[in-house]
């Protein structure tokens, strides 16, 4: 009883911060007058042009966005806890090193926009000023989605029992590596989608939402696999489109 008893403050802690994040970006969403799109509607809009502010930001992205995405990798962890001499502090092990990794891309990223504003690249929240911009993004994102880098970071999202068979640590030492790895992996396959948001504006709640439902999919065992090339085309359909309209 003890131990079911920690499996479910666990996962109950899992979910109230995805739900938490979720809830601080649209309460930082509405503090800085914007609606769904990421559009101004109030007089008070909040421009994102420090690090102070965007990293934060980015951060509790990440976790809203990418937290969903774990529950097969974590869910996978618990199937090996008896054949493998797993432990729920190697659980906590795996999800922590999971969002160092991606607190770690949010901190580059920031970086990354401060520097598109400072070069008028992107405006003051995060949205790019030229359409060429906006195509050639999706065009990339899109031909990422056709690369061997891919395929290989896919394969270990998709499938993590594969990971974790080839690079078992027990403990929560043993957890906190094997997230590492996984998180890089994933940083690795989710990247572009991250890219994109400088499309639509990082603050544009509909596409961080868009985002999460795809990547969800993306890495469900049964049909993941099959989205990535569709996903691939529509997204280099729509650079062309962006860029011939």
């Amino acid at each position: 009883m003890a131990r079911h008893g920690v499996r479910t403050a666990l996962w109950l802690g899992f979910f109230m911060a995805i739900l938490l994040s979720w809830a601080w970006l649209y309460m930082m969403s509405l503090m800085a007058g914007l609606d769904v799109w990421g559009r101004v509607t109030g007089p008070n809009m909040m421009p994102l042009t420090t690090f102070g502010m965007l990293f934060p930001m980015w951060a509790v992205m990440m976790a809203a966005m990418m937290l969903p995405t774990m529950v097969p990798t974590l869910t996978t962890y618990e199937a090996l806890m008896r054949s493998a001499d797993g432990s729920r502090a190697g659980w906590v092990g795996v999800l922590l090193g999971y969002l160092i990794v991606w607190v770690g891309f949010a901190a580059v990223i920031s970086v990354a926009q401060l520097v598109l504003l400072a070069i008028g690249g992107v405006d003051v929240l995060g949205a790019v000023t030229s359409r060429w911009l906006s195509a050639g993004l999706l065009i990339v994102v899109g031909a990422f989605q056709f690369t061997r880098a891919k395929e290989v970071c896919h394969g270990v999202c998709h499938a993590p029992m594969h990971y974790f068979l080839g690079s078992w640590r027990p403990g929560f030492g043993g957890g906190l590596r094997m997230g590492l790895g996984l998180g890089a992996f994933c940083v690795g396959c989710c990247w572009g989608f991250m890219a994109l948001g400088f499309v639509g504006g990082v603050m544009s709640l509909l596409w961080m939402g868009l985002a999460t439902v795809f990547m969800v999919f993306e890495k469900l065992p049964q049909i993941g696999h099959r989205l990535i090339k569709p996903a691939g085309w529509a997204l280099i359909a729509g650079g062309l489109f962006v860029a011939l309209r």
